[in-house]
């Protein structure tokens, strides 16, 4: 493992966003959910598609707040254009659950 250093760290940039809408993905190899964020006035809505249709249904993610990674490059993924990373841990079945704040934060905080 390669040791970084605090700036290293900060190129990193991760804020808190809440979902507003979601929609189902079911026309990839593994199916996902298209996520729209509202990350505040500052960075505005983003999408992000993420396979998370094993832990979670699309109706308990709308008003959900997550952190995501905003300064990655975009990436196509099928027809959408994923703007953010958002961020999860594996749970037993190597299947993504959501990094998410434990309390209501302003949307857009960064991560520090």
């Amino acid at each position: 493992m390669t040791d970084l250093s605090y700036s290293d760290f900060l190129k990193v940039d991760i804020r808190v966003g809440t979902i507003l809408r979601v929609e189902e993905n079911n026309n990839l190899k593994k199916p996902s959910i298209i996520l729209e964020i509202d990350f505040g006035k500052k960075i505005g809505v983003k999408k992000s598609s993420a396979q998370l249709k094993s832990n979670y249904q699309v109706q308990d993610l709308i008003q959900k707040q997550v952190a995501a990674v905003i300064n990655f490059p975009n990436k196509q993924i099928g027809k959408i254009i994923s703007e953010v990373l958002v961020l999860g841990f594996p749970d037993s079945q190597n299947e993504p659950i959501l990094v998410s704040p434990d309390y209501k934060i302003e949307n857009g905080g960064r991560l520090y």
